[in-house]
């Protein structure tokens, strides 16, 4: 039997094979609520045989958005505009899953097809919240140190937005760590220059996604699954590394942590990343292996042979597919037969099977 093409089960929830479509920025959001696009983007992935389809990063609070178009999930009527889309793809065989977010210092931007540089009061922009005073780039503005209260804040607006993700009928929270957003802004030493009981060392700055994590779990139901998203490096000397991340996701662990989605990069900008096919699946195996942990490997994996790989060699436990999703939003439908997989199609394609 193809590995890619197994049932994965993490707790209560079981998802059809091991295709994981990313969460992927639409930036087509108005006031945060999804519209008719979110309806087509993630319902055709489900459609399309995917075993978990994952809403974007959806902000939990106005100004933790990247773009004012972003996704969001700070009130019911959020939650109530999801209903849909999440019974849509339940009932076409897909895991419904949702990240969490908060931009932090990278948050009032405009769309990337627009330039993505920062956006002004002018703009309808606002100013960016981080753990210190530094801006992404000189271009960026200065975000607003937050205090102990406004980690309370933000804190009960993860905890919130968690409520809200069930009512809304997703399955999977994952909390977003990753991509220079704000709890990856805590754990990175280039950018958390704190100098209270929330930065300097590691512990201290893995102390506020922690309390994050908690508090997610915490209202998120026993039966069901928690991912967490981590740049397992930012590939600078100095900063946040693969070693620091199995410390992590052993720390995620214990707090009920089912998944950890291994991404990298992106907390200050022209990294060097040495982009290529399967870059980060290293990362994804050495967090299996020594925290214990199921893993998703993310990045370039574009071939169903490769795929396939990785998961037979356990190298990690799922595969998270994006631009390969929106070049072919049925992808696992396509090269199944490559696999000698014989999956079954939604009847009203049966014809072209």
């Amino acid at each position: 039997m193809s590995r890619l093409f197994s049932p994965l089960t993490l707790r209560s929830v079981t998802c059809r094979n091991r295709i994981f479509v990313s969460p992927m920025c639409m930036y087509s959001s108005r006031d945060g609520m999804p519209t008719d696009w979110h309806m087509v983007h993630l319902g055709s992935r489900a459609v399309g045989g995917a075993g978990l389809v994952m809403v974007e990063a959806t902000a939990v609070s106005p100004e933790g958005r990247i773009s004012p178009d972003d996704s969001g999930l700070w009130s019911d009527a959020h939650a109530e505009a999801f209903l849909p889309i999440t019974r849509f793809m339940r009932e076409n065989g897909a895991v419904a899953a949702i990240q969490l977010a908060h931009a932090g210092r990278k948050g009032s931007c405009e769309l990337p097809w627009r330039g993505g540089g920062p956006l002004g009061a002018e703009e309808c922009g606002w100013q960016p919240l981080a753990p210190s005073s530094l801006p992404f780039t000189q271009r960026h503005p200065i975000p607003r140190s937050l205090s102990i209260s406004d980690l309370e804040e933000i804190e009960e607006q993860f905890r919130l937005a968690t409520r809200r993700s069930l009512k809304a009928g997703f399955q999977v929270v994952e909390i977003h760590m990753a991509h220079g957003y704000l709890l990856h802004e805590f754990l990175s030493p280039l950018v958390n220059h704190r100098s209270d009981e929330y930065g300097g060392s590691l512990e201290n700055r893995m102390r506020f996604p922690l309390q994050i994590t908690r508090a997610v779990r915490k209202e998120w139901p026993e039966e069901l699954p928690l991912f967490v998203r981590i740049s397992a490096t930012d590939w600078v000397e100095g900063g946040w590394d693969i070693e620091q991340s199995v410390i992590l996701s052993r720390e995620l662990k214990k707090l009920g942590v089912d998944l950890i989605d291994c991404s990298s990069g992106f907390v200050v900008p022209d990294e060097p990343v040495p982009y290529g096919p399967g870059f980060q699946v290293p990362f994804a195996a050495r967090v299996r292996s020594e925290a214990g942990i199921a893993t998703g490997a993310v990045g370039y994996i574009t071939d169903p042979a490769q795929a396939e790989t990785i998961l037979a060699t356990g190298q990690a436990d799922a595969v998270l597919l994006g631009r390969e999703m929106l070049r072919d939003p049925y992808w696992p439908l396509h090269v199944a037969p490559r696999l000698r997989a014989n999956v079954p199609w939604p009847d009203q394609y049966n014809r072209g099977k």
